[in-house]
């Protein structure tokens, strides 16, 4: 009793590969990479198993599980109720909405031992709105229906690369809703966009939203959410005064300054991390998802599809907010908010800054339990301090207090670096736990 379990960074399942010196790590001969692949790899967050497939290792696992608890919290917000479709589709819905052919060599397909076709879903439109057709007896009352998921999906992809950026296997967050009118699905598409505008908001990420084309999907009207980046692989025009943004595939040629006020458009390259859909009757014409109206008259349901790329928004954000050599979390879903630096073995501090750390971890376990799983103890003793704290700023932990010479004050005081702030404090046990009780965990 009074003494948190402690996590300790030596029974983490990590493997770091940390560059020593200037050597970085450049990946298997003739892979690209790009800064957020190479910080993946080295910080022991991913690990390849053939081309554009990953092993999600534990703290990867941990980032993705907050960013999945705040889509929930968006999702539901806008009355989002989740579900789970298989990822194992049969071949018969997409023959029938004309996607089996059109989807081309990006759709993996597979043939079971009855000779049946299936392929593994890239994404789900058809399944459920064959799922919500089957609902034989939906009546107007029920609308808006707005379902979503967050999965695996599959897409053969000729060129895998940039790590999670462009991956064969990869998880998204989907949502399908179904309307009673075509103003009724306006007024959703636009509350799902605010949602995604809020999400990226909270996660400090500087994501626009871009007009862009309905492509395999279809439908009439359709908006990317981007996030501008050197390597991104979209070509991005921007009204400098915020009033136009498009993805270059949607204009024409002369098109060179904002319809809206008329300056100049500057271009951008940016990565894809949410696209919406307003999809019409595409998908419900086809599998007859109907409802009843008020005169009780069958009519066919208006439908929007909306993506938002859960391992891809992880990667990115390290790519944009990184520097070359440390990765830089959104403070909500780092992996673990807060590292503790003992002094090293055998160091003249040992036994004083020892016993005092482990009087923050469990003051700061009592106070704020939330944190108590989200703490580290780098307990690698045999390394100097300096050495473990540069190890926590490569790795990017938010937070990182230190038991260093001020120990033996009275009362003892500790380092403690706000990474994302760029500063580092001198406080006591009673100033961490203060500092550290604006920290907010999903």
């Amino acid at each position: 009793p009074g003494r948190a379990k402690r996590l300790l960074l030596s029974q983490l399942f990590q493997p770091l590969s940390l560059p020593v010196g200037e050597a970085g790590w450049e990946g298997r001969p003739g892979e690209p990479t790009c800064r957020s692949q190479r910080l993946m790899l080295q910080g022991g967050l991913i690990h390849p198993t053939s081309p554009g497939c990953y092993c999600y290792l534990p703290p990867t696992v941990r980032a993705m599980e907050k960013l999945i608890r705040l889509m929930d919290e968006e999702m539901q917000a806008v009355g989002g109720q989740k579900l789970n479709l298989p990822s194992l589709s049969s071949a018969e819905p997409w023959r029938a909405s004309g996607r089996w052919d059109q989807m081309g060599p990006e759709l993996f397909r597979l043939v079971d031992r009855h000779n049946h076709s299936y392929c593994l879903g890239p994404t789900h439109e058809e399944v459920v709105t064959e799922l919500v057709a089957s609902q034989s007896n939906l009546s107007y009352k029920q609308l808006p229906l707005r379902l979503y998921q967050v999965t695996r999906k599959f897409r053969d992809e000729p060129k895998p690369r940039f790590g999670l950026l462009r991956s064969r296997e990869f998880y998204m967050k989907d949502m399908y809703t179904f309307d009673a009118s075509e103003e009724a699905a306006q007024q959703t598409y636009d509350q799902v966009c605010d949602a995604y505008c809020r999400l990226f908001s909270r996660l400090g990420l500087p994501v626009v939203k871009v007009r862009a084309a309905t492509g395999s999907i279809g439908g009439t009207t359709s908006h990317e959410f981007q996030l501008p980046a050197d390597i991104g692989e979209d070509r991005l025009v921007l009204c400098p005064g915020g009033h136009f943004a498009a993805n270059v595939e949607t204009l024409n040629e002369e098109q060179t300054s904002c319809p809206t006020c008329g300056e100049r458009l500057t271009e951008t390259k940016g990565i894809e991390v949410g696209h919406t859909f307003f999809l019409g009757t595409k998908y419900s014409s086809v599998s007859n998802a109907i409802f009843s109206s008020p005169e009780n008259k069958p009519q066919l349901a208006q439908m929007g599809c909306y993506g938002l790329g859960v391992s891809r928004i992880l990667a990115a954000s390290i790519e944009v907010l990184s520097t070359e050599d440390s990765i830089r979390w959104p403070s909500l879903i780092a992996p673990y908010q807060l590292c503790f630096i003992p002094p090293k073995r055998g160091s003249k501090e040992e036994e004083e800054g020892v016993a005092q750390l482990e009087r923050v971890y469990d003051s700061l376990a009592e106070a704020l339990p939330h944190l108590a799983g989200d703490s580290v103890l780098d307990d690698r003793t045999q390394l100097t301090i300096g050495k473990r704290l540069k190890d926590a700023n490569k790795l990017g932990y938010p937070y990182v207090v230190i038991a260093g010479k001020r120990v033996y004050e009275d009362p003892p005081v500790f380092e403690v670096w706000n990474q994302n702030a760029g500063e580092v404090l001198f406080l006591t046990k009673e100033g961490v736990i203060e500092l550290l009780s604006k920290v907010q965990v999903p």
